[in-house]
């Protein structure tokens, strides 16, 4: 897929605020400071699309941004560490959720996970969630540039097989750095592959 265009649409506190349901949605999410916002701008090619900060919990709002005219690319606030008051940090995760569990029209979330941790429970908890729900999501193990071969391997070795002690097989799975731009032909080619299948299917 080549990005030809990319603007941002909206900013949404809660579902009802969102664009109307009539183009497809890719969601990003993951815990706070997992470089949500460098994959995005690296994806889209535009370096200042989503705002990157050093403070954890940036995020706070469902944004919308179109994509080529013709699909959302939706930036979700993150979950985990962040700081802001609990009762906020709740308040976000009520309206992602919601988010989620009733927008027809998102077709995959992006799960991002940051390879230089081991697992952890609450990317653990939140991708069993998703499960649970049927919601569709793939993997995508992020800063990929940081850890070396070897760390990086062990990692998502770890994440596997903490998964399939629950799980009958693994979700699509990406590897990516926003330094050197590696996952993104991947991920844009899925998201492409994936609306075509959407538009034959109707």
């Amino acid at each position: 897929m080549i990005i030809h265009s990319a603007s941002f649409v909206r900013s949404s506190p809660s579902i009802n605020l969102c664009p109307p349901q009539e183009k497809p949605e890719f969601g990003f999410i993951g815990r706070s400071n997992v470089g949500k916002s460098s994959l995005i701008n690296m994806l889209t090619g535009w370096s200042q699309l989503a705002r990157i900060s050093a403070n954890p919990g940036k995020t706070r709002t469902i944004n919308h941004f179109l994509i080529n005219e013709s699909w959302y690319l939706v930036d979700l606030p993150g979950y985990g560490y962040a700081k802001v008051p609990l009762k906020m940090r709740d308040e976000w995760m009520k309206s992602v959720n919601e988010f989620i569990l009733k927008r027809e029209n998102l077709i995959c979330l992006f799960v991002l996970i940051d390879s230089r941790h081991e697992p952890q429970k609450s990317d653990l908890a939140f991708m069993e969630f998703l499960g649970i729900n049927q919601i569709p999501f793939a993997r995508v193990f992020t800063k990929r540039d940081k850890v070396s071969e070897i760390s990086f391997e062990k990692i998502c070795r770890q994440y596997d097989n903490e998964m399939l002690e629950k799980w009958e097989s693994l979700p699509e799975t990406f590897y990516t750095s926003a330094v050197n731009r590696k996952g993104r032909d991947e991920i844009l080619n899925f998201i492409e592959e994936t609306i075509n299948k959407l538009s034959n299917s109707i």
